[in-house]
């Protein structure tokens, strides 16, 4: 079934919501700034006042599986599978927006594909997007009706509108076809027509789908371009790469010094700094800055995401998925370590709005055993933990958001903070001894070596210009240098078929 905890310190079961029993619960969502919440039971779709606890409206709509409140919970947006009728007609409408005040259907649509189903807002609602057969239909006010705009480029694949107040900014994704290059461009409503109407352009050859990241500011955009299968053979994941574009036109390949895939890439919520977890096993993490360089690296470890607290002042790096659970908790104001919790099997991560407390849990499909929940404080302590019964799943946690400002931030603390609750440390198995081995002294060695965190700003001047794809030699010496070692190593392959590595070494010396 579907119910609501009380937050930190209590934990108590709540009761702004009746607890709704069955297993036919499988959507539900909470309003942008967590007054409103709508959860559908397999028969309805109901909302509920948070705040007054009571039933807002009920809609007869069973076979929903997504829902999401407009950013001012004017529109309920519901959607159900498109279906056609047996004898090959068109199917109905399956994409509904509902008035939230008055409970109206203000526009229905067909819309077949999962993938980008919600329309998308603006933040103060002016404007409302959805992509349609190569084109994004803009709206205004929420007046469904009328398409007050249009922006048209062939093979539209994917869409996102920027955060923020007006000029309202979109990117816009085009897939590469018969030897042309994928491309994104950022456009600024409604100034779409002309050649020179692109605020910015960035083109790509090795792209099969991209991930479009808008900073909190709307000056930039981060586009991780992947490709699905890696013709190098290097990668179970096909190749990534990361392309940074700024509204002003500027734009660049993000270099990042270990090859391997890209796993996460997330904004600070200044817009003046983004994370990026890279590279082969043990993945590196670097914080890098609007001139695309290297702020600060985590070094390498077991991890494959990462997550800014709300205030943008710890980051947490993280294993999850087919990792241990490992997580170093940063103060990227100082960059010092705050805390190394592990929290194994996790599958799911999310910090509270307060910027103190972080939720982890293990939800089914990806895992089907030792389901349940643990409420965390940023400096290592459980505070709460709840395991469902063996014979139980547990599908979706999450908590009630709050609007930016309601939590102001406070000063961090690196004492771990008292808690009732033990900490589970995992068990570390022994790796595997041969007989011949066991009575004998045991030697460190390691498969990789591990590299430590390092500050990057002193290397990173302050008047440089923005990164270029290809980065100059900073002086006549390193180009020297540089050809002085290429000529060693090719005149040494001319007479050595072979050349190890120590033997190279030994001619530089």
């Amino acid at each position: 079934g579907l119910y609501m905890v009380n937050g930190p310190p209590h934990f108590t079961e709540s009761t702004v919501f009746p607890r709704e029993s069955g297993k036919n619960c499988k959507v539900c969502t909470f309003s942008r700034d967590g007054t409103l919440f709508a959860w559908g039971n397999g028969e309805k779709v109901n909302i509920i006042s948070v705040t007054n606890k009571g039933l807002l409206h009920s809609f007869d709509l069973p076979k929903a599986v997504c829902l999401e409140f407009s950013p001012k919970n004017t529109v309920l947006a519901t959607w159900q599978p498109y279906t056609t009728s047996k004898d090959g007609t068109a199917g109905i409408p399956n994409l509904q927006l509902y008035d939230v005040k008055t409970g109206t259907c203000l526009k229905s649509f067909i819309q077949k594909k999962t993938q980008n189903w919600c329309p998308s807002w603006s933040e103060d609602e002016t404007l409302c997007a959805r992509s349609v057969n190569n084109e994004v239909h803009f709206f205004e006010n929420n007046n469904f009706n009328t398409i007050a705009n249009k922006l048209h480029l062939q093979k539209i694949n994917d869409f996102v509108l920027s955060p923020g107040p007006q000029p309202y900014k979109v990117a816009v994704y085009v897939p590469g076809s018969k030897g042309a290059p994928s491309f994104v461009r950022l456009y600024q409503y409604p100034n779409f027509a002309g050649p020179h109407a692109a605020l910015a352009n960035k083109s790509f050859f090795k792209a099969d789908k991209v991930t479009m990241l808008w900073n909190k500011k709307a000056t930039a955009v981060l586009v991780i371009a992947s490709t699905d299968v890696d013709k190098t053979g290097a990668s179970y994941y096909g190749e990534q790469t990361l392309h940074y574009i700024a509204t002003n036109g500027e734009s660049a390949v993000v270099q990042l010094p270990k090859n391997g895939p890209i796993y996460d890439v997330v904004w600070n919520s200044s817009s003046t700094e983004f994370c990026a977890v890279y590279g082969f096993m043990p993945a590196k993490a670097t914080i890098f800055n609007l001139k695309c360089d290297p702020v600060f690296d985590f070094g390498t470890g077991p991890r494959n995401a990462a997550y800014y607290s709300p205030h943008g002042h710890i980051l947490v790096l993280a294993g999850f998925g087919n990792l241990r659970g490992q997580m170093e908790v940063w103060d990227v104001k100082n960059y010092k370590l705050i805390s190394k919790p592990v929290a194994s099997d996790s599958t799911y991560f999310a910090w509270c709005p307060d910027g103190e407390h972080i939720l982890t849990a293990t939800c089914a499909p990806r895992l089907r055993v030792n389901n349940g929940y643990r409420i965390w404080h940023y400096t290592g302590s459980i505070l709460h933990k709840y395991d469902v019964p063996s014979n139980a799943e547990l599908w979706q946690v999450s908590w009630q958001p709050f609007l930016d400002g309601i939590f102001p931030a406070k000063t961090i603390t690196y004492q771990a903070v008292p808690s009732e609750v033990p900490n589970e440390e995992p068990k570390v198995a022994t790796a595997y001894r041969p007989p011949a081995l066991r009575n004998k002294p045991i030697t460190n060695s390691k498969l990789h070596e591990e590299e430590p965190p390092q500050n990057m700003k002193s290397q990173s001047g302050n008047d440089k210009p923005l990164s270029k794809t290809l980065r100059k030699p900073q002086s006549r010496k390193q180009e020297v240098t540089r050809v002085q070692i290429w000529h060693l190593l090719l005149a040494h392959r001319a007479h050595h078929e072979t050349l190890s590595l120590s033997q190279f070494l030994g001619t530089l010396r």
